[in-house]
Order: C-alpha cells, then structure tokens, then sequence
C-alpha cells in the first residue's frame, strides 16, 4: 500500500475506520510505517458531514482517504465535488473499499473540473488481512465526459495474495460467473479457534464476480442476490441505477422481510416519487423496481462506515405506522387517491384526463409486478390490509376496485359508487333483467328437438381442445384428453372421427434443442410470403373490445352450417357462420362478456359467463335464454363439460366452482375454492378429476361427482392460465413466471422457468409429446413432457392468449402452431421447430386465443371485430 500510494512523510492520512474494523490496521501502520501523519478525529465531529470535510481538507489537509463508499456518500453530492473532489483539494488518493465501488457515472459527476485525485478500488476480506486487490480508475476514463455505465474491476492481487474465482462445484473459472476465493502463500489469519492454518489456504468471500477478457467485475454478495418474481435479483444493482438519476443524493435499497423491495433515498431537491419510479422505469426491468420509495434526510450507518441496515427498516416500520394513523376522509377522498395511485404505478401521472370507471388495471399498461405495488400503495393508504385485493387489482375495472376497499374500510356504509359493480345478487334479480334478445335470420344452427336429445358435431375451442360427439351420445375431446379414449366409451364412429381428424401418430426422438427461433421484423413478411399468407375471409363488428375466444361447432349432418359463438365487451353473445361470416343471431347479456362458450352434451345449448355474476345458457340455434344461474361475483371462467353427465363445470369471482345440470336447472354442488376463480376448470376423465386454478395460487383436484376435494397445491402467486390435462400430467403457467407440471395425485414432476409471468394457457401436441405456452417476456415455448426447452420463439410482444396446434390444410404431415401477442400479431410456427412460417398483424390489441378449423383461423381483437382469416399456402396464392 505504501508503494502503491506512493506515501511520504509528507501524507496526512485519516483513520476513518474505527479499531474494531480491520481498514484500520491498514491506515494506522501504513502512516506509522512511513513516517506520514495519522488524523484522528472525535465521534461527535465524524457524524456531522460538513465539519468533518472542514477538519479534514481545510483544517489539516488530508492527503490519503481510504473509506467506504457509503462513508463518501454520507457528504452528499455538493460538498464531495466542492471540497472532497474538488479543482484544489489537498487529498491526493481516494481509496473506496468494503462495499459496492459506485458506477463510474457516479463517480465523474462527484468530481469539481480539474480535480486531480488518484482513485482506487479496493477489495478484500478480513479473512486475509484486510485488502486483497486494487485497481486505479484511469484518468481518462474520470476525464471522460461520455456516459459510462460499465462496472469497475477488482484489478490486480496485492502481494502476497492469490484471487481465485471457482464455480458452484468447486472448479477454477477462467471466463463467466463465479465466487472469489482469497488466499495468501504467506498472509494467513486465525478465525475463531483455529490453532493452525496451513500457508495458502484459501476462503470463500461469498461475493459473487464475472470474469470478462481476464477482469474481475464484482457482481453482489451472496446476501445481496435475491429471488424476486421469479428471477434472481442482485439489490446493488438498483442501488447503483437509483445513485445514477441526476436529482438523487445518496440511497440504500433493502430486502425487507425477504417479501419487499425498498428504495431510501436522499434527494437533492424536492422531488416527486412518481418522477423517480418512472426514471427507474426506463433503467431497470420489471422485477427489479422497488416496492416502495421512502425519502430520508440522510443515510444510516454502522461505525464500520456500512449502511445500517436494521436503522433503515426502523425507519420503513416508522413511516407505515405514520401512514396508519393517517385517516381517510370519507369515501370520497379514497376515490380521488385511488385514481392518484393508478396513475402513479402506471407512469400517467401528467395525463389531466380522468381515470374511466371501467378501466383495466392490465390493459392499462400495468402488469403483475406493478399491481403489487399498487396493492402495496392501497393498502399504505388505508393502513390495512385488504384481503383479496391483488386478485381484484388484477382481473377487474378501477370502480371494482374501489368497491372492494370500500367494504374493508367503510363495511357499514352503503356503496353509492356501484355503477357496474357486480354486487352480490339474490336469484329474484335474475326475473328482473330485461334483455333483449335479437335474434337475426333465426337460422337453425342444429336442429332443435328435444332439450336432451344429442345432435353429432365437432367442436373446436382455444388450446386445440376438440371435442367429438357421435350418435351415441358420448362426447370426447380428439387428440387432448387421452384418458378419454377408455374402449367403454367411444363406439367406433368416434374412432373413424379420430382417425380423420387426429394427425399420424408422431413417432421418434424429439430434439432437446435448446434453440431460440427468432425473426426480424423485416425477415417475417419475406419468410411469410414464401411459406404462408393471410386473407380476411370476413370480419364481424361486436361493438366492443372481444377478449373472449371463439367457440366453432361444427355439425356432422352438414359442415357447412357450422357457427362461431362468441362474446364481447358490448355485452353482445353472437353466432356467426363461419364460412360466409353471417350473423345468425345476437343476444344482449346484463353486462361485459370475456368467458368463452362452451356447447352442451346435446349440443342444443351454450354456456357462457357474464360480469354481471351470471351463467347464461342460451339456446344455440336462436340465441333464447333457456336458464340463467347466479353466482355472487363476475364470472370470467369459461365453462367446461363432462362428456359422462352432460354436467358443466365453472367457476366465479366469488371464489367458488360450480357444477350445473342444465337440463334439470340447477345447481348439482358448489364448493368454495380459497380464492377468485378466473381461468377455466378443466376436465380427467381417468382418473376422474376436475382442475381448478384460483387468484390465490391453488391448483386443486376435485371429485366431479361428489365437488369434493382430492388434493390441492399451493403455487404461492396467482394462477391466471388455466390447468390443463394430459394422459399423465396436468400442466399450469404462475404469474411468478414458471410453468408447472404435475401428476394426477399432486406430485409436483418439474417446473419450467421463463422470465415473466404467464398468463397464457398450456396446450399439447396431437401425440402429447410437447406442450405450448406463452409467456409475458414476449416468447412462445415448446417444452418436452419431460420439461426440457425445445424451442422458444420470439415475439414482438407479450403473449397473453393460448396457441393452438393444427394440421397444415395444404401439406397434411406438418404440424403448425397459431399463436397471437398482446400487440395484435398472429404467428404461424412449424410445431416441431418454432420455425416461422408466417405472421399477420391485425388493427388492434389481442387477448382472445386463435382457433383454427380447415385453412380458416378465428380470433377476436380489441378494435371490436372478430375475424375469420384464410391460410393460404404457396400453391393457393
């Protein structure tokens, strides 16, 4: 050290350490050593920054600092670059060590013009004697005015010291990640009680680094790597970003209680926390924006020169009691900060207009991590906690949303606010409700003879789910739900539909690639023009957004009446012909409709879900309300029914699931779920199970029967994508961003991890060797049944909606894939390859999920159309 900083008997150095950390052996015996003078300042001088700087550069003109980054930090960013930093400061060398070395952006921006300092990174442990390496920050990387946002290195050993970096299974990296490991041929140090330490023993740091081209960068402690949302998460990082905006003075960011994120901040001036989130925003991404912002005056620190870390939650815990005691003022006042709030967490804070009563937290621009903050920023407001707020946040309007902290914090006072909200309703409200059915053409889809008789017909809904009925009366979904091909239930018509619809039987090793099948923009219409195109076969105008997915029944007797139903926002369930894009009839319904039809064992009917908290079953020729069942909350789940009892099975927001015998009209059993039921239930035949996923992350197995639970799983975050069933697994997306595969007695066989939540649901290949799914860090996935990647193919943004496999109309063989994102695009990829064969982007945003019969896909957007698109091949353009 001495030779490195070049020490005289001239130096003035500053003990900053105190005795009890090792730096200070460094400072008090390289000063004594040569000759140099050693300044020594009382405890009541060091807390105070600004007579501290005096003592130290005016007073006895301190030549040599070496302190930690926070210690630096604790002057502030003005009295650094004009008195620490400054043109004619005294202090020659600046050496930062024991924590984190500020980005180099930082660091110029503390520096007065001119400044001269020679500024080191130091890095080392106690375990060897204090310092290990160092490394001196050249000059005209400080001079430097361009934006550097590269990292510091640890730079080279000190004598006697040997830096090794090894991997998790011990082995020496010479290139990438690994932990550093210190030693010295003759510096040892006696930890605890050992007696003796044999010469070049080496130790673990627990300080994580990447070796680049032969540097050292440091990347975190092992106690600053978290797992957040699902991704690993180092919290120096942010602290680094959040330093690095122009009106910050110094921070600190915490891991508190392992569940949040929190940003202190020191500000240079008065600044607004929406400002600072929305520069974060820009730098950081998604996982790793703070929870929760908490300006302080200054930083907390241990005598060790640390950020002390239990004052700042001290100082976290102080702030929600004071936001706990600030009372609401009326109902009216939680309005206006509700609105404050949204805006905030979804950067609209400058936008003058009102938030709209039925706005979506999710088609606003927010997304699962920003709805925890929201949560997060309510619940501080109200000064409790809301129970099943993050479910409502995340599947309903603003107005919903204001509903349900209503009944928390003012329980005894009527709602007044309850415009459209689905309030629970008592079964008289059913008579009351006046819809108009308009039914136009009154073509007959099937025709309608007695309530149960069975009609043959194919039909088709998202996630390639194909369900069969022939003349005996027994329904089978083709290709998806082998446990239905038991001999006892499908006659042999059913086999001869199989045959014909299901693909040759897939034979043969799948690839374990582990490919990324990626297009540019200027690549997908070529490579499309080449292999595929779209035509707009027709459109059909609904009114209103159409989140919901199509359902296409096919009639056996004559295919060329088959209809498309499906709802939208306009409160409008319609049946289309789908060849010629025909409206055959429409039915206004009491309010908004995202649940997806689901066609009856006799094929007579369809079942659909409203937010208004209703089951409709309409007829399906005319579009008549045939029964209408209530539940307490809005129901989003799209029914599914059981091909034994002609049972339907949904769930509700009111957390329960229900089984409904149409034909009776009633409720055959109801059982309530631990939480908002919003994806669809899904159906075993062998064994005999019905899946339901909820809001609060349960995965349960039930009795079909009996609604008697068989087992559950706790996911731990919510479960929007709907579970989904194979021969031997059941397959669900979390909003944590894993996949997860399960048997059918709730063993837990693998987890598969993307980098963003997943919304979209699982579908499987014909011979169920793969398994699709979308996710919202804007790729589509093709996993093996053993949870192994086979392909990820990127979008251009996220994909929310569920693929759908189907044969090439114009190569039988091939296997395609039909996948939409978020931003309007369709995606045709070669199953077995991710390989592009063509894209389309429709006018407006997409949830619904594309289903495909012959060349026609069907799909709904959210410029208010359904559309019907032909696939065209090469020789048919």
């Amino acid at each position: 050290m001495r030779v490195l900083f070049e020490i005289t008997q001239e130096d003035v150095l500053f003990l900053a350490s105190p005795l009890t950390f090792d730096p200070s052996v460094v400072e008090i015996f390289v000063a004594l050593s040569s000759g140099a003078s050693l300044l020594i300042v009382p405890t009541s001088v060091r807390v105070l920054p600004s007579k501290l700087a005096a003592v130290l550069f005016s007073h006895h003109r301190v030549t040599i600092l070496q302190a930690t980054p926070t210690l630096l930090r604790r002057f502030g960013s003005q009295l650094i670059k004009s008195t620490v930093l400054s043109t004619n400061t005294s202090l020659r060398v600046l050496a930062l060590g024991g924590e984190a070395f500020p980005s180099l952006t930082v660091l110029k921006s503390w520096r007065g013009i001119g400044n001269k300092t020679q500024i080191f990174n130091v890095y080392g442990i106690t375990e060897v004697s204090s310092w290990a390496t160092f490394y001196r920050i050249p000059e005209k990387i400080l001079n430097s005015t361009l934006k550097c946002e590269l990292p510091v290195q640890l730079g080279f050993p000190l004598l006697g010291t040997v830096v090794e970096v090894k991997d998790t299974n011990g082995f020496t990296v010479q290139e990438g990640n690994g932990q550093v490991f210190l030693g010295g041929r003759n510096r040892v140090c006696f930890l605890d009680d050992e007696m003796t330490v044999p010469l070049g023993t080496m130790r673990a740091t627990g300080d994580f680094v990447t070796i680049k081209d032969g540097e050292i960068f440091f990347l975190g402690r092992k106690d600053s790597q978290i797992k957040r949302h699902g991704k690993r998460l180092n919290i120096e990082l942010v602290q680094q970003v959040a330093e690095g905006l122009q009106q910050v003075e110094s921070c600190a960011v915490t891991w508190y209680n392992q569940e949040k994120l929190i940003l202190f901040m020191v500000s240079k001036n008065d600044l607004v926390k929406d400002y600072i989130f929305k520069e974060l925003q820009k730098h950081l991404p998604s996982h790793a924006i703070p929870d929760e912002l908490v300006l302080i005056d200054s930083l907390p620190f241990t005598s060790h020169g640390k950020i002390d870390v239990s004052e700042l939650n001290k100082i976290y815990l102080n702030s929600m009691d004071l936001k706990s005691e600030c009372k609401l003022n009326g109902k009216e006042e939680l309005w206006e900060k509700l609105h404050h709030l949204w805006k905030s967490v979804l950067s609209l804070s400058e936008d003058p207009l009102k938030v709209p009563d039925e706005s979506l937290f999710l088609n606003s621009g927010g997304d699962s991590l920003k709805s925890i903050r929201l949560l997060n920023e309510i619940e501080n407001l109200v000064g409790t906690s809301v129970p099943g707020l993050l479910e409502i946040i995340l599947s309903s309007s603003i107005l919903e949303i204001y509903n349900h902290i209503l009944q928390t914090v003012f329980p005894d006072e009527d709602l007044t606010f309850s415009k459209n909200y689905a309030t629970k309703r008592k079964s008289s409200d059913v008579n009351q409700e006046e819809a108009s059915g308009k039914s136009l053409h009154q073509e007959s889809v099937m025709p309608l003879n007695r309530d149960n008789e069975i009609n043959a017909f194919i039909a088709l809904s998202r996630g390639s789910q194909i369900l069969s009925l022939n003349t005996t009366g027994f329904l089978t979904k083709l290709e998806h739900c082998p446990s239905a091909y038991s001999s006892d239930l499908i006659s042999q018509t059913n086999i001869q539909n199989m045959k014909s619809l299901n693909p040759p039987a897939l034979i043969g090793k799948s690839k374990d690639m582990s490919c990324i099948a990626k297009v540019s923009e200027e690549e997908t219409s070529v490579m499309g023009a080449e292999k595929m195109e779209f035509h707009v076969r027709w459109r059909s105008d609904t009114g209103k957004c159409v989140d919901a997915s199509p359902l296409v029944v096919i009639p056996a007797v004559d295919k060329s009446s088959a209809t498309v139903y499906i709802g939208s926002h306009s409160h409008r369930m319609m049946a289309v012909d789908l060849y010629s894009g025909k409206v055959k009839w429409e039915q206004i319904l009491g309010d908004r409709i995202e649940s997806s039809a689901c066609v009856s064992k006799c094929g007579n009917f369809i079942v659909v879900g409203c937010y208004n908290g209703l089951v409709y079953i309409l007829k399906s020729n005319s579009g008549e309300k045939y029964w209408m069942f209530t539940t307490e909350d809005a129901v989003k789940s799209s029914a599914t029914v059981d091909p034994t009892t002609g049972l339907f099975y949904i769930g509700s927001h009111d957390q329960h699931a229900y089984a409904l015998d149409i034909y009776k009209k009633k409720c055959v059993w109801k059982l309530k779920c631990g939480g908002t039921v919003f994806s669809s239930p899904c159906l075993s035949l062998i064994p005999y199970h019905l899946y339901f996923a909820t809001l609060g992350g349960l995965l349960l197995a039930i009795n079909p029967a009996t609604g008697k639970r068989v087992w559950k799983h706790s996911c731990g975050k919510p479960l929007f994508s709907s579970p989904r069933c194979c021969l031997q697994y059941i397959c669900i997306g979390c909003v944590d961003g894993n996949f997860l595969c399960f048997t059918h007695f709730g063993e837990q066989i693998w987890q598969f991890s993307t980098n963003e939540p997943i919304f979209s649901s699982p579908c499987t290949s014909a011979s169920e060797q793969e398994i699709f799914f979308g996710s919202h860090d804007c790729f589509i996935y093709c996993c093996s049944m053993k949870g192994h990647l086979q392909w990820k193919f990127e979008t251009t943004s996220r994909v929310y909606s569920t693929p759908f496999t189907f044969h090439n109309h114009n190569h039988g063989n091939e296997m395609l894939l039909a996948a939409a994102s978020i931003d309007g695009k369709i995606w045709i990829l070669e199953s077995k390859s991710g390989e592009l064969q063509s894209v389309y982007q429709l006018p407006g945003e997409v949830f619904s999920s594309p289903v495909v019969w012959e060349s026609m896909l069907i799909i709904g957007c959210r410029n208010n159309y359904v559309y019907c698109l032909d696939l065209l091949g090469g020789n048919q353009r």
